[in-house]
């Protein structure tokens, strides 16, 4: 099958990329998706709390994507004439995962809120993610989201005509696997509050970690890129449950 890469679709007879409309596309329905998961199973966090943390997970996933997709390569954001222009112009998902982390329990410390807040986001997350990474796919060699060159028998031309890991299609199987896995341990299990979103984050990070191992891109030390080590740093914040899964369970005493 042969793909035109960009892909682009006529919406009122105006050509408009693929990759715009599947991440927009994605934010609306994950943030339907959340609001239908807040009234069918109610919300532990009062409407203050809520606003509080879901305003700081925003701004701090904007400014973290940004920042670390400006980050990915340094030397080209130094030589860019316009400073401003290429961060803005640069984004990548897991600096808004980990910025909006990052962002929402400095606020919850402000706030003096002690109840984590990630569980409702997980699924709706998931769902923006897999249409985002669609999006993604369909811009091929045209956007920094390919995988470096293969002999697999599964390698595609993504535009360039170089046969290539299509590691957007890889990160898509992913998301949908851990989305059963989760739906699974969900019912399965009694997790504790907070769990189910430490569970996702924790599995994307690693997958993100290995994943980047087959993208090409500029790198820091030790043949690592800055998604890497941003992945690192946030598997280390949660070395607890890493090491002492047992932890993400309910007990008799919970």
């Amino acid at each position: 099958m042969h793909i035109n890469f960009p892909v682009t679709v006529s919406v009122f007879g105006t050509p408009m990329l693929l990759h715009g409309i599947m991440e927009t596309l994605g934010i609306f329905i994950a943030f339907r998706y959340y609001l239908w998961l807040k009234r069918k199973q109610g919300d532990t966090i009062d409407k203050h709390s809520r606003l509080v943390a879901l305003t700081a997970a925003i701004l701090g996933a904007v400014a973290g994507s940004h920042l670390l997709g400006a980050l990915e390569d340094v030397p080209r954001w130094i030589a860019y004439p316009g400073f401003w222009k290429y961060l803005y112009g640069n984004k990548t998902l897991v600096g808004g995962l980990v910025g909006g982390l990052i962002l929402v329990e400095l606020a919850k410390k402000w706030s003096g809120e002690k109840r984590p807040t990630g569980d409702l986001y997980t699924f709706p997350l998931l769902l923006g993610m897999i249409s985002g990474r669609i999006g993604c796919f369909s811009t091929g060699v045209y956007e920094e989201t390919y995988g470096v060159p293969t002999s697999l028998p599964w390698a595609m031309n993504l535009g360039d005509g170089i046969p290539r890991h299509p590691v957007a299609l890889y990160e898509i199987l992913f998301l949908l696997l851990l989305r059963a896995i989760l739906s699974f341990v969900n019912r399965r299990y009694k997790l504790v509050p907070g769990a189910l979103y430490k569970l996702f984050l924790m599995s994307y990070l690693l997958f993100r970690f290995m994943l980047d191992f087959i993208k090409p891109g500029w790198r820091y030390c030790l043949g690592l890129g800055s998604i890497q080590l941003t992945c690192l740093a946030g598997l280390i914040y949660y070395y607890r449950y890493i090491l002492n899964p047992k932890l993400l369970l309910k007990t008799d005493a919970s």
